[in-house]
C-alpha cells in the first residue's frame, strides 16, 4: 500500500512570501533587485503563476534575510509533519 503525503500548501507559501515583502515596505523591483531575479519572476510566483526552481526560492530568502527553513515550512501548516507523534 501506498501512501501519498499530503499536497504541500503553495497557497500559503506565496502569502509568506507577500507578508515578509511587505513587512519590509519594498516594492517588486526592490525584492527583485535584491534577490537578482527579474521582476516578472517575483511577480508570478508571489502572484501563484508559477512555483519558481528551488535557486529561486534561494535568493528569494538570501534577499529577505528569511531563514529556508521557516520560509519552507509554511508548506506543511494544517498537517502533520513526517514522523511527528500522532496527537
Amino acid at each position: 500500500m501506498t501512501i501519498l503525503p499530503p499536497e504541500p500548501d503553495l497557497n500559503a507559501l506565496r502569502l509568506k512570501l507577500a507578508r515578509l515583502r511587505a513587512e519590509r515596505g519594498w516594492s517588486y523591483d526592490e525584492l527583485a533587485a535584491r534577490s537578482g531575479l527579474a521582476r516578472r519572476t517575483v511577480i508570478e510566483i508571489e502572484q501563484g503563476r508559477t512555483v519558481g526552481s528551488l535557486k529561486t526560492w534561494h535568493a528569494l530568502a538570501h534577499a529577505l534575510g528569511a531563514p529556508f527553513d521557516d520560509l519552507f515550512r509554511t508548506l506543511c501548516e494544517g498537517h502533520d509533519l513526517p514522523g511527528a507523534p500522532d496527537g
